[in-house]
């Protein structure tokens, strides 16, 4: 779906999800950077289903489109976590 131009804000202020701020480490953040799930994970491999989860979730909530090397990296994590659940609202 192509964004309006109120999206872009919309999307950088959303509160209404629990996960759209978590809080890290500095270290943590500027590790990760821009990174998507192809080229970064968090370095406690017990929390990368979560992650993926929420992930996933937050491109579904914005219907947004992952990259081939994001969109495989995601399948191989589902593969190892075949009990997590993604859960989401769509943005309204």
């Amino acid at each position: 779906m192509p964004w309006s131009p109120a999206w872009p804000e919309m999307y950088a202020n959303d509160q209404a999800s629990p996960d759209t701020l978590i809080a890290v480490s500095a270290a943590s953040n500027r590790s990760k950077a821009d990174k998507d799930p192809a080229q970064w994970l968090p370095s406690d491999p017990s929390y990368h289903c979560t992650y993926a989860a929420t992930w996933v979730g937050t491109k579904l909530r914005w219907d947004l489109a992952a990259a081939e090397a994001e969109y495989q990296a995601l399948l191989d994590l589902a593969e190892v976590c075949p009990t997590t659940t993604v859960v989401y609202e769509p943005a309204q």
